[in-house]
């Protein structure tokens, strides 16, 4: 197997066992995991939800949000409901950029009765070369529900050019 395919494999087989251990994840009801435990399940519905995106699986991605999602950005505007969030992406982002979590900026807190607040800082690169120029904030409110987790409000801000 040439290195380059093998490489394609090892990416898609990480890719599927990180969605498949966000997925069992989502079991767990937010109330009975402390706070170590409640960051390790967003992080890592974070991580599938976000591979999802780099990899333009719009199946996936859309798995991750609820149905009446509000998405804020402070440049694109107000994107309300998850079929006009997922044709956004498709049109937009697929195959032209790839979103990475910038480390040790992840903040993680619970939210009574309802699921958990995820704050950070994230990088965009361009897919064509490989720059990663743009940063920005985000605040993604996590929704427990039916024993799923789901993605229900987003807001996106402070998108900024940086240099490498």
């Amino acid at each position: 197997m040439p290195l380059r395919d093998m490489f394609k494999t090892i990416l898609f087989l990480g890719a599927a066992i990180g969605a498949s251990w966000a997925q069992a994840q989502s079991s767990k009801d937010p109330a009975l995991l402390d706070g170590a435990q409640l960051t390790a399940t967003v992080t890592a519905l974070d991580g599938a939800f976000f591979g999802a995106y780099n990899r333009c699986d719009l199946v996936t991605f859309a798995s991750y949000i609820a149905p009446d999602v509000e998405f804020y950005h402070d440049k694109g505007g107000v994107t309300l409901g998850r079929d006009k969030l997922v044709d956004s992406i498709r049109k937009s982002i697929c195959g032209k950029l790839r979103r990475e979590l910038i480390a040790g900026t992840l903040q993680v807190y619970p939210i009574k009765g309802y699921g958990a607040v995820e704050i950070g800082s994230h990088r965009f690169c361009e897919v064509s070369t490989g720059r990663c120029d743009g940063v920005g904030q985000f605040i993604h409110l996590w929704h427990y529900r039916d024993g799923a987790w789901k993605l229900s409000r987003v807001i996106s801000y402070d998108h900024h050019a940086t240099t490498q």
